[in-house]
């Protein structure tokens, strides 16, 4: 059987209750320990604990940190299972793809319940993460988030749930595989880009991201600019749309070599530049529609880009359309506008 490292960083399937709210107190080796009684696993596992937060007190450093022990584990072993807080799961699942690229299974686990209910999910999800990591149809698929029996893809997860148990989704995407108590059973290979960001990263630039909400006008839009950010991403209605102000903002804003990348807040489905006036003038303009990335996953895909601009006379419009066409986030031919 492969030998796998797993990664404690905390999260609710860590924590016990206290008097002050729920705080991470639970070992690698305490949720091992227990996920090992759901289905029998034996494999060889090392255990390693690295952070021990909840994961609204992440940073993307803390991340990219994490990202190089990650790469150190999988040297050693032939996977590595990440238990991790469910707020920001999608990000450092996506984050981590981005540092890593095609690699051995790497799957994020978690949990709704803390450590200490009378009836957690812990265990069932984390041995679901263990068993997927060893098996052999996980080869290929890259880092994944497995939760509440399916096994999701980095690219497109989404947490869709704030308590439910089955907290996350890739709605546009789908499982690419199931764990159960009928075994491991995979249904999809998942398109995994080459690595983004190379070894050693400490940290990315400011991207900021600017919500759409009825009548907003364009002071985050400049808030954002004036506080440092390098590029922006618009939370857009529908598919991508934005209002008159805010897109005409963008456009300056484009025009003068800010880059801007459009994603929806809707939560599911592509992105394309449809209406006069929103959309379709901020794709004419050069802003890059993000296909089904979320605005939490794009941010992180525009900061790696702006991060690895290496003087090579690739504008950073190219770049990140090439990732998304990689990912199967857009259409190999994505670039122009779409009009109706």
């Amino acid at each position: 059987m492969p030998r796998l490292t797993l990664l404690a960083t905390g999260g609710t399937i860590a924590t016990r209750a206290t008097g002050a709210g729920r705080v991470v107190a639970a070992t690698g080796t305490e949720l091992l320990e227990r996920a090992r009684g759901v289905w029998g696993f034996d494999g060889d596992v090392d255990v390693l604990d690295v952070e021990g937060l909840v994961s609204s007190a992440l940073t993307v450093p803390t991340v990219l940190e994490l990202a190089g022990t990650v790469r150190r584990a999988l040297a050693a072993s032939d996977g590595v299972v990440v238990t991790h807080g469910t707020d920001t799961m999608e990000e450092t699942a996506f984050l981590l793809g981005l540092t890593l690229g095609p690699s051995a299974p790497v799957t994020l686990t978690g949990a709704q319940r803390p450590f200490d209910d009378a009836a957690p999910d812990g265990p069932r999800n984390l041995a679901a993460a263990l068993a997927w990591a060893a098996d052999p149809a996980a080869e290929g698929t890259g880092v994944t988030i497995a939760f509440a029996d399916v096994v999701l893809p980095a690219v497109g997860v989404h947490k869709t749930k704030t308590l439910g148990l089955e907290a996350f989704a890739a709605p546009t995407r789908g499982p690419i595989g199931h764990v159960d108590e009928t075994g491991v059973r995979r249904h999809a290979r998942p398109e995994i880009p080459a690595a983004l960001l190379p070894p050693g990263t400490t940290d990315l630039p400011r991207v900021a991201v600017v919500p759409q909400y009825l009548g907003v006008d364009a002071t985050d839009v400049d808030a954002a600019v004036r506080g440092g950010a390098r590029g922006l991403v618009v939370a857009g209605f529908g598919a991508g749309n934005t209002t008159p102000p805010v897109t005409a903002a963008l456009v300056r804003l484009l025009e003068r070599g800010l880059p801007v990348v459009v994603t929806s807040r809707t939560g599911s489905g592509a992105v394309a530049g449809l209406y006069a006036g929103g959309g379709a003038d901020l794709a004419a303009a050069g802003a890059v529609m993000a296909g089904d990335l979320s605005h939490w996953q794009a941010r992180l895909l525009l900061a790696a880009v702006l991060a690895t601009q290496d003087g090579d006379g690739e504008d950073w419009a190219t770049r990140t359309r090439r990732w998304l066409a990689d990912a199967g986030a857009v259409p190999r031919r994505a670039g122009a506008a779409v009009r109706k």
